[in-house]
């Protein structure tokens, strides 16, 4: 485990095995056949250059009324899949063993896509840590403070790299610069699946 220096924050380099990878990735996949990926457009009107999709009884979603979260497909309107139990188990391990996730927001990133620099604000109980899980192409991860302001880090994450951001680093703005094109072989078609796992609604 890795620690930077903004404190909350967790990186857990190569966590996930290359069968582990594997194995996820066919889960994950059979899921995104049930809920396409899609390319959300942001309360400006701007498309964004990931594509996304959401596994769990909630799924993270943004049009002109705003960011929020919600139990169906914007496209489908069908239930989101479930998350994998691979996913529940890695949660429990490092996030919180006592709620479980009820959000998996799925980004597939390809070449020459991107993420400003953000929060994640819109969950109801910020005490709730965030866990990410990295397949496929690397990606440079730019992880900030509390304020957009704040002075920035650069990091790696590879395949089967997992991070987490809690108590302090839970509202740090991150983002991805970009991503390295053919550093992996994972994923069909190239690109990269971020895997982020919230607890979106508060605790009974």
């Amino acid at each position: 485990m890795t620690r930077s220096t903004i404190e909350g924050f967790r990186l857990w380099p190569g966590r996930l095995g290359p069968g582990a990878q594997a194995a996820l990735l066919d889960q994950v996949l059979a899921a995104m056949a049930e809920a396409p990926p899609y390319r959300p457009i942001t309360p400006g009107g701007k498309p964004m250059s990931v594509e996304m999709t959401n596994l769990g009884p909630l799924g993270w979603v943004t049009d002109a009324r705003g960011y929020r979260y919600a139990p169906r497909h914007p496209l489908t309107g069908e239930p989101w899949p479930p998350i994998p139990q691979a996913l529940l188990d890695l949660w429990a391990e490092l996030a919180d063993a006592a709620a479980p996730p009820d959000a998996c927001l799925v980004n597939l990133y390809r070449e020459g896509a991107r993420m400003g620099l953000h929060q994640d604000r819109d969950e109801a109980d910020f005490s709730f840590p965030v866990l990410s899980i990295s397949l496929g192409d690397t990606a440079v991860f730019r992880l900030g403070g509390l304020k957009r302001s704040d002075p920035t880090v650069s990091l790696r994450l590879a395949s089967g790299d997992v991070c987490l951001l809690g108590g302090p680093a839970r509202l740090a703005h991150h983002g991805i610069d970009r991503v390295i094109a053919g550093s992996s072989r994972l994923v069909p078609g190239g690109g990269r699946l971020n895997l982020t796992l919230r607890r979106a609604a508060a605790a009974l």
